[in-house]
C-alpha cells in the first residue's frame, strides 16, 4: 500500500512538472489568439466609426472643409450621379426606343424578322459602351488622380489641426517609438533616405495590392482573405499620412502594424464593405467618398493608447503576423535587379 501511494505521488509530481513545459497544441494557440484578435478588431472598427471627428476637424479648418466638399461634389454628385443617370434614365430610354421584347416593338411585322431584336440589342449595347468609353472611364481616371491629390491635402490640414491644438497625444506611436536615433543622417543623406523609403513603400504596397487581388480568386476562402487583406491595406493607407507627418520610419510603422494587425483590420473594414455589395464603379465612387472620412478618423485616433488600454481586457498578447512578408521578399528581389542592370550597361 505504501509503495502504491509513493508511486502515485511520483506520477502526480511528474505530471505537474511536465505540464508547464508542454507546448500548446495548434488549437490551443488558435483559441488563445482569438480573444485578443476579436477585442482589437472591434476596437479598430469602433475607432473608424467615430465620424464625429470629421465634423470637429472641418469646424477647425476652412481649407479642410473645402477639400471634403470637393470630394463629395466630384465623387458623389458627378460620378455617382452619372451612374444613377445612366441606370435610371439613359438605359430605360434606350429600352423604350430600342425595345428588348418583340411584342414591345411598334410594328408587329418586325417580329417576323429575327434580326430586328438582335440589331436593337447590339445598338443598345453600343450606345451604352460609348457612354462608358467617352464619359465614365475618363471621369474615373480624372477622379482618381484629383482625389489622390485632395486626400494628401485633407490629411495635411487635419494633422495641422492636431498640431495646432497641441493634440500630439494622437500621434501614431508614443515618444519612445517616434523619436528617431540621434545618429540619423543629416542634409542630403537624410533626404536621400526619405526618398528611398518612399520608393520602397510604394513598391511594397503595390506588390501587396496585387497579391491581395490574386488571393481573391482562390476558391472557398479567397473572398474572406480578400476582405481581411483589403481591410488591412486600406487601414495602412489611412494611417500612412499620419506616420509620414510625424516622421515615423518605415521599419517602425511596419512593426507596429504587423504587431497589431487585428486592430487595423477592424479599422479598415468599414471602408472596404462597398466592394462586396456594389458594382466596381459604384463601389469606387462610394469608397472615394468614405476614404477621406476615415483618413480624418485615423488622424484623431490614439492607436497605441487604445491598444494599451485593451491589454487587460483580452488577457493575452496578440502574436505578430508577417502581413507583408511575401511583398517584402518580392520588393527586395525587384530592387536587387537595378544594380545588376547598371552593371550590365
Amino acid at each position: 500500500m505504501i509503495a502504491d501511494q509513493i508511486n502515485h505521488a511520483r506520477k502526480q509530481i511528474r505530471t505537474r512538472d511536465a505540464s508547464p513545459s508542454s507546448s500548446p497544441t495548434p488549437m490551443e494557440s488558435l483559441v488563445s489568439q482569438a480573444r485578443p484578435a476579436a477585442v482589437l478588431w472591434l476596437a479598430g472598427f469602433l475607432q473608424a466609426a467615430r465620424l464625429h471627428r470629421v465634423v470637429s476637424f472641418c469646424a477647425s479648418s476652412r481649407a479642410l472643409s473645402i477639400r471634403i466638399a470637393q470630394c463629395f461634389l466630384l465623387n458623389g454628385l458627378i460620378f455617382l450621379g452619372s451612374l444613377l443617370t445612366l441606370k435610371s434614365v439613359v438605359i430605360p430610354t434606350l429600352l423604350c426606343i430600342l425595345p428588348e421584347q418583340c411584342n414591345e416593338m411598334g410594328g408587329h411585322h418586325l417580329c417576323d424578322h429575327t434580326a430586328a431584336t438582335a440589331i436593337y440589342s447590339f445598338l443598345r449595347w453600343g450606345l451604352v459602351e460609348i457612354f462608358y468609353v467617352f464619359w465614365f472611364y475618363p471621369l474615373y481616371v480624372f477622379s482618381f488622380i484629383l482625389s489622390t491629390l485632395w486626400y494628401n491635402d485633407i490629411a495635411k490640414h487635419a494633422l495641422d489641426v492636431v498640431k495646432s491644438k497641441s493634440l500630439d497625444s494622437t500621434r501614431a506611436l508614443d515618444d519612445r517609438n517616434v523619436t528617431e536615433p540621434e545618429d540619423q543622417p543629416e542634409g542630403f543623406d537624410r533626404v536621400a533616405l526619405g526618398i528611398g523609403e518612399q520608393v520602397y513603400s510604394i513598391l511594397l504596397l503595390t506588390i501587396f495590392f496585387v497579391e491581395v487581388s490574386v488571393i481573391g480568386y482562390v476558391p472557398y476562402f479567397g473572398k474572406a482573405m480578400n476582405f481581411l487583406l483589403l481591410s488591412l491595406i486600406y487601414a495602412y493607407y489611412c494611417f500612412e499620412y499620419k506616420w509620414n507627418f510625424f516622421a515615423v520610419s518605415l521599419n517602425k510603422r511596419l512593426e507596429f502594424f504587423e504587431s497589431n494587425w487585428a486592430f487595423f483590420a477592424g479599422f479598415g473594414a468599414p471602408c472596404v464593405l462597398p466592394i462586396f455589395f456594389f458594382s466596381p464603379l459604384t463601389s469606387y465612387g462610394l469608397m472615394a467618398i468614405l476614404y477621406p472620412l476615415f483618413v480624418l478618423t485615423a488622424a484623431g485616433t490614439q492607436a497605441e493608447q487604445v491598444i494599451d488600454e485593451l491589454k487587460p481586457a483580452h488577457e493575452g498578447k496578440l502574436q505578430r503576423v508577417p502581413v507583408f512578408f511575401v511583398a517584402k521578399r518580392l520588393t527586395t528581389q525587384v530592387l536587387q535587379l537595378f544594380p545588376a542592370m547598371q552593371k550590365e550597361e
